[in-house]
């Protein structure tokens, strides 16, 4: 585009529409001019604190707004896709937080009219952009872990389930549990650093052993709760994902168990074996095999996801999160849910 500045509306005032509207702010080049929230003392509270000039309820007001040019998605999940659709259809560029939709449909559906209207369609696929696993991927790509051949990647927490009786917690907004919320972000990040996305199938169990009764519960969120709606999603999953190259991740994600809480990915390679949080490399030296600190290299896009789509607008980048790579995302994350279903394994075309 050949605009020097962008004009955001933030659709949301959650707790992840807080982040969205933060993390815009610090890009010189954006301007935070609207906000849509249907909870008026929510939405009161969040642009005060941030000083947007503009509060609505009814977020198809500012889509009609020429002045608009970027719209960013901070809703439940089953809102994503409708409302990015509507956004898209207005001939806005669209940021969407994870996962894209609650269903490989209509992430297609988005991808394809984000193509129609020539317009940026990017998922907030933050674990990606960090420093380490920006430095991971370089390491691999210059053939550091020489054939990398499969990849354990994992997010679990003990006590984190974003508020029992929120929308998290229910099938009909959030679409899916823990796979969803925390998964989602330790598949993309591992699927990244492989450098393949498209699977060839999946076998995944999925779990809800803590919810349903009332345990786990977290802090996360800012959703309304209520104490007598259903637990019926999943608070534990795990996944084996085969991918058309043969090779292999296997996923594992929790909101609460009797565990460690763990936030890592591992990376297997014929070379030598890399692992984030903490950044290692583990190989072997003159000295025997090690297990050793890995310094940051400099990074390859601005490790905010905000910055970065408006340096993708800016011509300044080339987008890190590609929608053809969150679509072949949402596939599996439907995969996964089918096997658990169904007791067999997925295959994917």
């Amino acid at each position: 585009m050949s605009k020097s500045t962008f004009n955001v509306a933030v659709i949301g005032a959650g707790a992840i529409g807080l982040n969205h509207i933060e993390s815009f702010q610090k890009h010189p080049a954006a301007k935070v001019v609207a906000l849509a929230e249907v909870s008026p003392e929510r939405g009161r509270e969040a642009a005060d604190k941030f000083n947007v000039p503009e509060l609505v309820t009814d977020y198809k007001l500012l889509l009609a707004r020429e002045d608009i040019d970027v719209v960013s998605i901070a809703l439940p999940n089953y809102l994503h896709a409708p409302v990015g659709l509507e956004a898209l259809r207005a001939g806005k560029n669209v940021m969407i937080d994870k996962p894209i939709a609650t269903n490989a449909a209509d992430a297609a559906d988005l991808v394809a009219e984000s193509i129609k209207q020539g317009t940026l369609l990017m998922v907030g696929q933050n674990q990606r952009m960090t420093p380490q696993v920006q430095t991971a991927k370089q390491l691999i790509t210059r053939g550091d872990l020489g054939e990398v051949y499969h990849a354990k990647t994992t997010l679990m927490r003990r006590s984190g389930i974003p508020r029992i009786g929120s929308w998290f917690t229910q099938t009909k907004f959030a679409g899916g549990g823990s796979v969803y919320d925390i998964g989602v972000h330790a598949l993309d990040r591992a699927l990244f650093l492989m450098g393949e996305f498209e699977a060839a199938s999946v076998s995944g169990q999925t779990f809800a052993k803590f919810g349903p009764r009332g345990l786990g519960d977290g802090s996360w969120g800012k959703g309304e709760v209520d104490p007598s709606k259903p637990f019926d999603v999943d608070d534990l999953a795990i996944a084996l994902i085969k991918l058309k190259s043969g090779r292999t991740v296997l996923l594992e994600a929790s909101w609460a168990g009797f565990l460690e809480d763990t936030d890592a990915t591992q990376v297997f390679g014929t070379e030598a074996g890399l692992r984030i949080n903490p950044l290692q490399i583990l190989h072997n030296t003159e000295a025997g095999f090690k297990i050793e600190p890995i310094e940051l290299l400099p990074p390859l896009v601005d490790p905010n996801r905000m910055g970065h789509f408006i340096d993708v607008l800016l011509g300044k980048a080339e987008a890190f999160v590609k929608p053809s790579e969150s679509l072949a995302l949402q596939r599996i994350l439907d995969a996964i849910y089918e096997s658990s279903n169904t007791g067999k394994e997925v295959r994917l075309d």
